[in-house]
């Protein structure tokens, strides 16, 4: 036999042994569990979800559902192929015992495993006061119910809605509100709208966008209090700035949190930022050290990215779960020769307000943006970003069939101020300041020390705060 052989027997060995599981029954472990199937694996495989539902599609679910066109239980993931799984839905994990292979369940039980991915995903910020949190009328929206439960109260015509900050979530709720012709206001700490995603540039637009269509924007301002009445309905909520208003629906759109608790006390290199993994899925321990059974895929994984100086990104993106799901799937099942890198270009799209937006690469990354082509004052356009003189992302308002060009300059680390497309082009074409604001440190961040004096000896830890 000679090596080329022996080494497709040991392959084909690796994919018909052993247990895979799945945490997460969402859009990553859905594509993950069929691209194994695809990829030769024949032993068992387990998807473990925390929600009862089969795996179901998100972004429907600030949109179309909102409106009334689907309801929530209509938004059920296609199946590409059979996935031959054992589903075990409505009972979350709750710990890792990565020394015995074992995952521990809410319910009791412990299920083996000898490979293992992650793709727990992430959930809404609750509001942070549980008292006010609890009234009648005090939504988030993340999951399926949530979205059921938004829409039945949007079908009850309430006076007004207030939505509490404008990230895409929020603004998709308000764009979805004034088409439904009901009051909306939307407050935001920020100065504008989608500042954290697009910058103060296409934040100033945004806003522009919102108040044209009627929306009661408030930016600059946070919300100090949420007042019920007697029979335990929000009826008002108080602003920063003293100001009151009068709403019976809130919308508590204050981002998500990474699902990772579970893993607490597990070794792995997961915290607020998710579970840092290479760009194969290979999950980290603590000491930054690749596993050989731990994968991470979808809106958890949080690894290097070649064309942005190897920073460690969490893409919270459709295509990102997809093609993530795919890497890990296959990297799990084949050898180190044939392992695969996650290089996929992100991009996300959203629709608010009668126009269509969306983006490739990382805007955040950038620290300057220009106007490329099309028209401001139409808001139909598109904007490039830059960083150190090359491109790094673009957005675009009506005009997401450029993206393709755009996408390739990143890929090829184009120089920025891109060569200009030569077609509808913008009055204005000077780059200027982005305006992106300083990103925040999240409260309560473990600190990782070293232990042991030996070098062959050292250990990392995690240390909590005021320890």
């Amino acid at each position: 036999m000679n090596l080329s052989e022996t080494f497709a027997e040991l392959v084909g060995d690796f994919r018909a042994n052993g247990r895979i599981v799945i945490v997460g029954a969402s859009l990553a472990g859905l594509r993950a569990a069929e691209a194994l199937r695809e990829g030769g694996f024949t032993g068992p495989l387990t998807i473990i979800g925390d929600e009862p539902y089969e795996p179901y599609d998100r972004p429907p679910l600030s949109k179309q559902v909102l409106k009334g066109w689907v309801s929530a239980d209509n938004t059920k993931l296609p199946r590409l192929r059979g996935s031959d799984a054992t589903w075990r839905l409505g009972d979350a994990a709750v710990e890792l015992d990565r020394a015995n292979r074992l995952i521990h369940l809410a319910g009791g039980e412990q299920v083996p495993y000898d490979r293992l991915l992650i793709a727990t995903g992430t959930r809404a910020r609750q509001w942070p006061n549980p008292a006010e949190a609890a009234l009648d009328g005090v939504h988030t929206l993340r999951s399926r119910d949530d979205a059921a439960q938004v829409r039945q109260a949007l079908a009850a015509r309430p006076s007004r809605v207030l939505v509490i900050g404008a990230g895409f979530i929020g603004s998709e709720a308000a764009s979805v509100c004034r088409e439904l012709d009901i009051p909306v206001t939307v407050a935001e700490r920020a100065s504008a709208p989608l500042v954290g995603a697009l910058g103060g540039v296409i934040g100033k637009i945004a806003a522009e966008m919102q108040r044209e269509h009627g929306v009661d924007l408030r930016c600059g301002v946070g919300v100090s209090a949420l007042e019920g009445d007697t029979a335990g309905h929000v009826r008002r909520a108080r602003l920063s700035d003293g100001t009151t208003v009068e709403a019976d629906l809130v919308l508590a759109s204050l981002g998500s949190i990474r699902n990772v608790e579970w893993l607490e006390g597990s070794g792995l290199a997961a915290g607020y930022w998710g579970v840092g993994c290479d760009a194969g899925g290979r999950a980290f321990d603590i000491n930054g050290v690749a596993t050989d059974s731990v994968y991470v895929a979808g809106d958890i994984a949080r690894s290097p990215y070649v064309l942005y100086d190897y920073e460690f990104l969490a893409m919270e993106h459709w295509d990102n779960a997809v093609f993530g799901a795919e890497v890990a799937a296959h990297n799990m099942i084949n050898l180190e020769p044939d392992y695969r890198p996650n290089l996929l270009l992100p991009g996300f799209w959203s629709g608010q307000f009668g126009r269509n937006i969306k983006s490739v690469g990382v805007p955040p990354f950038g620290d300057e943006i220009v106007f490329t082509q099309g028209s401001v004052r139409e808001r139909r356009f598109v904007a490039a970003y830059g960083r150190r003189g090359r491109i790094v992302a673009a957005v675009a308002f009506d005009g997401g069939k450029w993206l393709e060009h755009y996408g390739r300059l990143i890929e090829q680390s184009a120089p920025f101020p891109p060569p200009r497309a030569g077609w509808d082009l913008p009055d204005f074409m000077q780059p200027m300041p982005a305006e992106f604001p300083t990103p925040g440190v999240p409260a309560g961040v473990p600190d990782v020390v070293l232990t042991g004096h030996d070098p062959t000896e050292r250990r990392a830890e995690f240390q909590r705060p005021g320890r």
